[in-house]
């Protein structure tokens, strides 16, 4: 199909503006009001307002949205060099692509390469030599490769080379410069693998290295007296003060671990503090940070985040408006004025953290599932990572999607929600991370707020203890969904498949274990020296399922470790599908049965688990007996996430990678690009309503493509006219009333609409002709609506 003619649609996001994780942060050295910030999945933002209002400088110039690293030269305040890929490696981590430097100060950027590196935990910049910069690779998160440690380019980044290399299972996620001498250098090297079914932290090859000539040559110091003697180590934090010439802190995983303190650069240490509150899940934090004026104050951030007066000796938690601390940017020349990265996005204060700008401004919330109501307007749900889960309205009613518009439906950080097609109060919201349930599943009334505990079994997080010990094994984003065919059935998955016609109140199990049941993968996660059963390692699991919309009964399910099972007798009987080319190990994450055939269905599988990036999406037309691989057209490292069909057009698909979307027009022969003003993103899931296209980013928020109309009716050698008049669909009209201000250029004009007002500025054209860009609230408030 003509490129030209379905890129013509627009996408709307439409929220929420509650910030997703972040954990790299940077301010300009001398304009007080500008700062950064990379969301872990959700590109550079900047501000000119200390927080207030936000601004994504990276759309359009990146080919990744996962950041892990942001430095701007003092020396040279509108260059910007920003690592991609988090070295925050959890278990639903984005990969990146290398770094990108800016030298307007973010208005465009360029690929500077080490793209193989994937995941970068640091930059440093010389502070008179803008030119010479230093990269913390941390490298392949799912397997070994050459391309991690140290690198240094001394001409900013047109060439690199590698001056720091351990192995190819440890990369360097933390680096250190002394800013009184840039040519003393701190390097942690951490030994990191992640596996499907667990995380590895430590090992022989992590440790801490020192170079004082700038890079040339480096010095192994893992062992120098005071440091843990002949203990595994794990991952580390690095610091070295500006303020005291030799002073250096390194934060240590390790069994007799703690923080650490030299005085001398690095020759001899002391244990100040084993206090478990600095290193608790020590692979998710492990951040130390140094103020730059006053020797004895530090900063570590974990759960909480904590600063030392004395040295280090003793610390006080200082609140921040979200917990899980990551990054922190101070300003060397007044302390008072920091940036700091959580779970919940960026916040910046101007009095060393005791007041702090607002995270409800970030629309660079991470999902994983969208469902949708049949209200009118309908309700679009969802569950966001790091918080709880989300209900907004497709269409603001005052002009803008407003805060007060938001309703928090329960459950979360990771889960499934339902909702009746009999009865739009009856919503089933589940997850196993944090938020409002905390691994239970709840049934929530939206017309009394009422919640009640439906879960299937009371253990489902299996906190403290592997797989192997729990009754059922539940994924940390279980399959939660009513029937189609009868309203009073609901299904919710772990290992087995569990039916409900009671909402919930009573549970059978319809299925024997639907997965490999592979012993191996079902022990403790974590180690060699930290456990860590949080629920999100848990393994040989039903990640997917689905009920024919045409066939009551046919029931299709697939495996996080690549295993599909169909049942044609509702649960009697289940038969093993798995599609021959489908290699294992991989995770079955969306099965779409088609709503025109009930024979068809669409596989979408990943193996990025195993450092396998390819798509893989399989279609059956004979309920599994066979199938194709039908990937043409999605670059070979496109790893895909869903695939969903159009229910107006037969043959019509579209497809969520980790990086963008496709469209096929065949039912999955050919794919096309389809990203219009889509910003990259993984794209988790997909659904239709009313014709109108819902995408759950994870890390840019929902956004909606309002008609598919175009889509529907689009057919080959349309491209050859001049225009093309498609049939709209049936709407809907709401009368509001208001009033407009006038039009001031240049600035910020208001509309009034009903009891708020509606933000926009003028703008031109690429053709020259003036336009309006409204900052409504999906875009980014505050500045977006102001409520009377």
């Amino acid at each position: 199909m003509d490129p030209k003619l379905i890129e013509s649609v627009r996408w709307r996001e439409i929220g929420p503006h509650r910030g997703g994780r972040v954990v790299a942060v940077a301010g300009h050295p001398t304009e007080i009001g500008t700062f950064y910030f990379g969301a872990c999945a959700g590109g550079v933002w900047k501000t000119t307002s200390g927080g207030a209002y936000w601004e994504n400088v990276s759309d359009g110039y990146f080919g990744t949205s996962a950041i892990g690293a942001i430095a701007v030269p003092v020396s040279d305040p509108n260059v910007i060099y920003v690592g991609t890929g988090e070295s925050e490696i959890r278990s639903n981590v984005s990969h990146g692509d290398g770094v990108y430097k800016s030298t307007d100060g973010g208005r465009s950027w360029v690929n500077l390469g080490l793209k193989d590196t994937r995941h970068i935990g640091d930059i440093e910049v010389h502070p008179t030599n803008s030119d010479l910069v230093y990269v913390a690779a941390l490298g392949h998160a799912w397997g070994p490769n050459e391309e991690r440690g140290v690198f240094r380019s001394k001409d900013g980044g047109k060439n690199w080379e590698r001056v720091l290399y351990k192995s190819d299972q440890a990369g360097c996620h933390d680096i250190a410069m002394d800013a009184s001498n840039p040519r003393v250098l701190f390097a942690a090297i951490w030994q990191a693998q992640r596996h499907p079914h667990t995380l590895a932290s430590g090992g022989e090859d992590s440790g801490i290295w020192r170079s004082m000539d700038g890079g040339d040559t480096w010095e192994d110091v893992t062992r120098h007296p005071g440091l843990p003697e002949d203990a595994v180590l794990g991952k580390i934090g690095v610091t070295i003060s500006p303020a005291q010439a030799g002073r250096v802190w390194a934060l240590i995983e390790a069994e007799n671990g703690g923080l650490f303190r030299s005085d001398d650069y690095g020759d001899t240490w002391t244990r100040l503090t084993e206090n478990m509150d600095l290193r608790r899940r020590p692979w998710y934090y492990m951040h130390v940070f140094a103020d730059p004026s006053d020797a004895d104050t530090i900063w570590v951030l974990n759960v909480n985040c904590w600063k030392s007066t004395d040295g280090g000796k003793t610390f006080d938690q200082i609140p921040t408006p979200h917990g899980d601390n990551h990054g922190l940017w101070i300003d060397p020349e007044n302390s008072s004025r920091i940036i700091e990265g959580n779970d919940g996005g960026a916040c910046v204060s101007f009095d060393g953290g005791r007041h702090w700008s607002t995270i409800l401004n970030q629309p660079t919330a991470q999902f994983y599932h969208v469902t949708t109501d049949n209200q009118t307007p309908y309700n679009i749900y969802g569950s966001q990572q790091d918080n709880w889960a989300m209900k907004l309205p497709s269409v603001g009613h005052e002009g803008a999607i407003t805060w007060t518009n938001y309703v928090e439906p329960g459950g979360g950080e990771s889960g499934y929600i339902a909702v009746s097609r009999k009865a739009p109060h009856r919503v089933f919201a589940g997850g196993i991370g944090t938020g409002l349930g905390n691994g239970r599943m709840l049934a929530w009334n939206p017309l009394s707020g009422h919640k009640r505990n439906v879960t299937v079994w009371p253990e489902v997080v299996g906190f403290g203890a592997g797989a192997a010990a729990m009754k059922y094994r539940f994924q940390w984003t279980f399959p939660i969904e009513f029937s189609p065919h009868d309203p009073d059935v609901l299904y919710a998955c772990s290992n087995h498949v569990h039916k409900s016609t009671d909402e919930g109140e009573t549970w059978e199990v319809i299925s024997p274990d639907l997965t490999t049941n592979n012993p191996e993968l079902l022990g403790s996660s974590g180690g060699p020296i930290t456990a860590d059963n949080s629920g999100a390692e848990v393994h040989c699991t039903i990640f997917a399922f689905v009920e024919s919309p045409i066939e009551a009964g046919v029931l299709w399910a697939g495996s996080d470790d690549g295993v599909v099972h169909i049942s044609r007798d509702a649960g009697k009987t289940w038969n093993n599908v798995t599609p021959d080319g489908l290699e294992k190990p991989a995770m079955v994450s969306i099965i779409e049965a088609s709503t025109f055939n009930a024979g068809t269905a669409y596989v979408t599988a990943t193996r990025y688990k195993v450092d396998d990036l390819k798509p893989y999406i399989f279609r059956t037309s004979d309920y599994g007996a066979s199938w194709q691989l039908v990937t043409d057209g999605i670059p070979a490292d496109e790893f895909t996430r869903v695939v969903r069909e159009d229910p107006s057009r037969e043959g019509l698909l579209y497809c969520g990678t980790e990086v963008g979307l496709h469209v096929s027009f065949d039912r999955g022969d050919n794919w096309q690009p389809f990203q219009s003003n889509l910003p990259v993103a993984p794209i988790h899931d997909l659904t239709i309503k009313n014709d109108d296209l819902i995408a759950a980013t994870h890390g840019r928020s929902f956004w909606l493509l309002d008609d598919l109309s175009p889509l529907h009716h689009a057919e080959q050698g349309m491209e050859g006219q001049d225009v093309v008049l498609f049939k709209p669909r049936d709407t809907t009209r709401y009368r509001v009333y208001g009033r407009a201000f006038g039009r001031t250029p240049n600035v910020t004009n208001y509309k009034m609409t009903g009891p708020v007002t509606v933000a926009y500025r003028p703008t031109e054209a690429p053709s020259g002709a003036p336009e309006e860009s409204f900052l409504d609230a999906g875009a980014n408030p505050p500045d977006g609506v102001i409520v009377h």
